[in-house]
């Protein structure tokens, strides 16, 4: 997996993969408290003179959380022990839902760097107690990855 990725012509320079996965928590976690579709918050920012740019990374994440989340919702609601989807701290969702996404549809991330991205943007974006949490669900879908892959 390549540490940077290509610039896109319109979008200024190269971003790191890593900058590119926290941003897209970010437009998900702020699409969340408009109540707002991510995808179409997306949309009026690429390109926008007055936005940081947006890497190809981050447009990829957002559209496929959002393509997904009724299943990977499902998923994380059956792998997180005694928590609900609205009980958990929005950034958390956000951070676990990026991190379902690129475990069961990015075929170029492997599932252990999914999982160790997820902890360190809760590390960076969260409380105390959520990266043992988004290690321990994420890790949970992670024995069954592989055949969640399979039917999906």
């Amino acid at each position: 997996m390549a540490d940077k990725l290509p610039p896109h012509p319109n979008r200024g320079g190269a971003i790191s993969r890593r900058q590119a996965r926290r941003r897209a928590v970010e437009m998900l976690y702020e699409a969340a408290q408009r109540s707002a579709d991510p995808v179409t918050l997306l949309a009026d920012r690429v390109g926008a003179v007055e936005v940081d740019p947006i890497a190809d990374y981050t447009i990829t994440v957002v559209e496929g959380v959002t393509a997904h989340r009724e299943r990977i919702d499902e998923l994380l609601a059956e792998h997180s022990q005694g928590w609900t989807l609205e009980r958990m701290p929005p950034v958390d969702l956000a951070v676990l839902r990026v991190g379902v996404y690129e475990m069961l549809w990015s075929e170029d991330v492997p599932d252990a760097v999914a999982i160790d991205e997820a902890v360190g943007l809760a590390k960076e974006l969260s409380t105390d107690d959520s990266p043992r949490f988004i290690n321990g669900v994420l890790g949970r879908i992670g024995t069954i990855a592989d055949r969640l892959r399979a039917i999906l």
